[in-house]
């Protein structure tokens, strides 16, 4: 079965925390029969929303699909944090590229904080944005590379927004026995996701954007114009955008070679009170070192929302609450007593270097894809670049379009299991604190 259906309902968000507390959305009807547009975006997540939006602002006609909701995939399940850089950091990307590549990098990177904090400005979102992020480590070794590696952005690109926490500063921040020190950084955030995406959708209607929520696309044929079909019609458009993410299935062989589809799981804690203070003493976010990295944050309404664990199939576990709960009593053994209140997974999509996937798949036809975890300015800021790119304006679109995403081993039928094998390995190191 299609990941778009094996975990999910209908065209209905998962019983998340977010999900309990989203604004109220219209509820925009399938497409019946056929249009032509100007562009067609496949996906109503972050990219879709941002390329449609912006085209629309461009003044060209746009349709907008997705299976199901509006924010249904990752851009509606996610930790909410607004991170800095890419998702690689800049010493490996220096390494890999060189200076002035991982210097356009950079560059890029703070555009897309800038731009997701100009749209919630600009469009009036309420999705609690709040700036923070540490990110903390397991031990001295640890804390002196994440000290250095905050000099090195000071030094080479002029990155002041990070304060350095020794132990005991970090236990201040956060009073968990499993940290030993870390950086925080202020120019870094933290928001509701699924309200982002509801507020980039009412932003994209008010722009003109044509919106068609339960719209699963079932193929797309290349040409001028190209044609998507849907499951009860089509589009014939002079530009096609995919961007669907983990969700895009065999859609297109190119992209599906390249962006593997894993799952990830968030549980929300009850209400913690007073007890909120044994978590964060900030209203920040927190990501840690692990390779299956744990990240976490106090919701508004005081709950603690946990992400850890990774799938690699296409079913979620039966128990999810149980899977996360497990990391969670790792970092905060003192709320083993805490109920959890709602549990949720979502599929995200990686590529074997952590950097996202953009590519001119034909002159007309374009995607962006394979966040790896760092999706909330990275893919909005993406679907901003497909659209200054179709309007003639490719400069960042073409850096990104560089980065080297090479094909996942094994081919359609052996790369799901070898990548299992080789986060069991991650996964084991985890445990044994390599």
């Amino acid at each position: 079965m299609s990941l778009l259906y094996c975990n999910d309902t209908q065209g209905q968000w998962p019983p998340s925390w977010y999900t309990a507390t989203a604004h109220d959305s219209p509820y925009y009807p399938p497409l019946q029969g056929a249009t032509r547009a100007d562009a067609v975006v496949v996906g109503a997540g972050f990219t879709g929303l941002s390329a449609a939006l912006h085209l629309a602002q461009e003044g060209l006609d746009v349709v907008l699909v997705d299976a199901h909701r509006v924010g249904f995939g990752a851009s509606g399940r996610n930790g909410g944090q607004l991170g800095s850089g890419q998702r690689q950091d800049q010493d490996s990307l220096r390494n890999m590229l060189g200076h002035a590549e991982a210097q356009l990098l950079w560059d890029l990177g703070e555009e897309a904080k800038a731009l997701v904090r100009g749209l919630i400005a600009q469009h009036q979102i309420d999705c609690a944005y709040r700036p923070g992020v540490a990110w903390l480590g397991f031990g001295a070794g640890e804390t002196a590379k994440m000290h250095a590696y905050a000099e090195t952005l000071a030094r080479s690109y002029s990155y002041d927004q990070i304060q350095p926490l020794d132990a005991q500063a970090a236990q201040a921040l956060c009073p968990s026995p499993a940290y030993h020190g870390g950086i925080l950084d202020m120019g870094a955030g933290h928001l509701h996701p699924l309200n982002f995406a509801l507020g980039l959708a009412r932003a994209a209607q008010q722009a003109g954007v044509r919106i068609f929520e339960n719209t699963a696309v079932t193929g797309v044929t290349p040409g001028t114009p190209a044609r998507v079909d849907t499951g009860q019609g089509h589009i014939l458009a002079d530009q096609v955008i995919l961007a669907a993410n983990g969700y895009l299935g065999g859609l297109n062989r190119q992209v599906a070679s390249r962006v593997m589809p894993i799952n990830n799981f968030i549980i929300a804690t009850a209400p913690l009170g007073p007890r909120a203070a044994q978590v964060l003493t900030r209203d920040v976010a927190v990501a840690d070192t692990k390779f299956v990295v744990n990240y976490f944050r106090l919701s508004h309404d005081g709950r603690l929302l946990f992400g850890g664990g990774e799938s690699y199939g296409d079913r979620f576990p039966s128990d999810i609450a149980a899977t996360v709960r497990k990391p969670m009593l790792h970092i905060f053994p003192h709320l083993a007593d805490v109920p959890i209140d709602y549990a949720w997974g979502g599929t995200l999509a990686i590529t074997t270097k952590r950097l996202p996937y953009l590519a001119r798949l034909a002159p007309n036809m374009w995607s962006a894809s394979g966040y790896s975890g760092h999706g909330v300015g990275t893919a909005t800021h993406a679907g901003q670049l497909i659209a200054k790119a179709i309007m003639g304006q490719a400069a960042g679109f073409d850096v990104m379009a560089r980065l080297p995403v090479s094909k996942f081993p094994g081919g359609p039928g052996l790369r799901q299991p070898l990548l299992a094998l080789a986060m069991s390995w991650f996964a084991l190191r985890d445990r044994l604190g390599f």
